[in-house]
């Protein structure tokens, strides 16, 4: 046996803590408690998928030992932690989402290998059979109990039990200590165990695409509260602030946090695209680009960028540039389906990007033999990503498979064209200067076409101003 860290570091209390240690206050302390009354839950709907998924990849490594780690809590600093995230191809792999516990382990043996778990019967598999290690909780005779900060019940509330997380999950389930590494397990350090956990992922199944969707619907709802919130946006010097700090509410209350830092970024700063010191006033007269999303407590999140005016009436150059990126968005769009390469929706975008550019008197002449792409200046990162787990999902995933890969129905993934004319950039006019837009939406591709999932949320010019206007009051 060797112990398995649920934090990325230990901390000393010994300087300050004052916690009795005596036997006879461990004695007090760990009797005249009432029995728990813990009925053993259903399982989550997650469950049968996630054993499917095991199954998939157990047969893509016939007779290896998996082993995929939720991974540690993150040290913040000194003796503070960050929230704690499993890592995704472990929720993926085993449907638990934001209550899994620090330090989990999924282990797949080989069935008929010498596995001391042997064949589950919870979790058929022609190939693996699986089982999950976590630390469960101290018993009350224990002095972790209520004197370690870290995982003691006192501080951090009661961890399930192995019979709670097996019957929710569907799940075979064994006490972390007896966890032993082998020599030759195949981890996600394994390049080839990475990749395939990440490709696996490109493709959605029923359950999966629910979740986009109602991860869509609650970051839909935090957008009209952002919009509810623009005048006491303004009035604050800090207004971006007040933008992040209601959109994060609402991802709290209908999920488990943000899928990411929340973007903010009103005026010039929606010209740096991942601006998330969101420090900045909110004023009358320029847009807010707000980039958010939800993530679920199953940690499937959304994605989504909307610019809208803050006075919601579009001056005549903001409202230019915002059709122009609109209409990339759609461009980009209306050739999605199944069957074509996932990186001719880029090209698709671009292709109107540049042309509106061109028109605008904003590129140099192209010099003959010469083929330079000038207007990726005004808009230099991708059209798409795919859409999941993580916000940048399948990320591990080979080139042949992501932007030379093939479209198939139940893919997940942003469009999200936009243009950023920085406040000093002299190849524009003044008028420009300063002005940022994008618009991002989440898609599904659909075995005749696609359906874009955040359709709900207005897009065009004339319809943002009313939502703004009416969100106003």
């Amino acid at each position: 046996m060797n112990e398995q860290p649920t934090h990325d570091a230990r901390v000393d209390h010994s300087s300050r803590s004052t916690t009795p240690r005596s036997g006879g206050f461990l004695e007090y302390i760990s009797s005249h408690w009432a029995e728990r009354d813990e009925p053993l839950p259903d399982p989550i709907a997650a469950a049968p998928y996630a054993a499917a998924r095991r199954r998939a990849l157990g047969a893509r490594f016939p007779g290896r030992r998996i082993v995929i780690h939720a991974g540690a809590m993150k040290q913040r600093s000194n003796d503070t932690f960050y929230q704690f995230r499993a890592h995704s191809a472990f929720a993926h792999l085993t449907g638990w989402g934001s209550e899994s516990e620090p330090g989990a382990v999924l282990v797949l043996d080989p069935v008929g290998e010498g596995s001391a778990s042997g064949h589950d019967s919870a979790d058929p598999s022609p190939t693996h059979s699986a089982t999950l290690y976590f630390r469960e909780r101290a018993g009350r005779d224990s002095d972790e109990f209520f004197a370690n900060p870290e995982i003691g019940e006192f501080w951090i509330g009661p961890r399930p039990s192995l019979a709670q997380v097996s019957a929710l999950l569907g799940i075979r389930t064994a006490p972390l200590e007896t966890f032993v590494a082998e020599e030759d397990d195949c981890t996600l350090d394994d390049p080839e165990l990475s990749r395939e956990t990440s490709e696996m992922r490109l493709v959605k199944d029923a359950f999966e695409l629910a979740e986009m969707r109602a991860a869509v619907e609650a970051t839909a709802r935090g957008f009209d509260e952002v919009l509810a919130a623009l005048p006491r946006a303004s009035a604050h010097p800090r207004g971006e602030r007040v933008v992040e700090g209601v959109f994060n509410q609402r991802a709290r209350l209908d999920g488990n946090t943000v899928g990411y830092e929340t973007i903010a970024a009103a005026g010039p700063h929606a010209c740096t695209l991942h601006w998330i010191r969101n420090d900045g006033a909110v004023r009358d007269g320029e847009l807010l680009l707000l980039d958010a999303g939800v993530e679920l407590d199953s940690l499937y999140t959304a994605d989504i960028t909307r610019t809208v005016p803050v006075s919601g009436t579009f001056s005549e150059p903001q409202r230019r540039v915002y059709e122009a990126v609109l209409e990339a968005a759609d461009a980009a769009r209306a050739i999605v389906r199944p069957g074509i390469r996932f990186g001719d929706v880029h090209d698709a975008a671009m292709a109107v990007i540049e042309r509106r550019t061109r028109e605008w008197g904003l590129l140099p002449e192209p010099v003959e033999g010469e083929s330079v792409a000038y207007h990726r200046r005004y808009m230099v990162h991708g059209t798409s990503h795919h859409l999941g787990l993580d916000v940048h999902d399948c990320a591990q995933a080979r080139r042949e498979m992501y932007l030379d890969g093939v479209l198939e129905a139940g893919m997940v993934f942003t469009i999200e064209p936009g243009l950023y004319f920085q406040p000093d950039d002299l190849t524009v006019p003044e008028e420009l200067r300063g002005i940022g837009v994008r618009i991002e939406d989440d898609i599904a591709v659909t075995p005749d076409g696609c359906e874009n999932l955040s359709a709900a949320i207005p897009r065009t010019a004339d319809a943002v101003e009313a939502w703004v206007r009416g969100a106003r009051g």
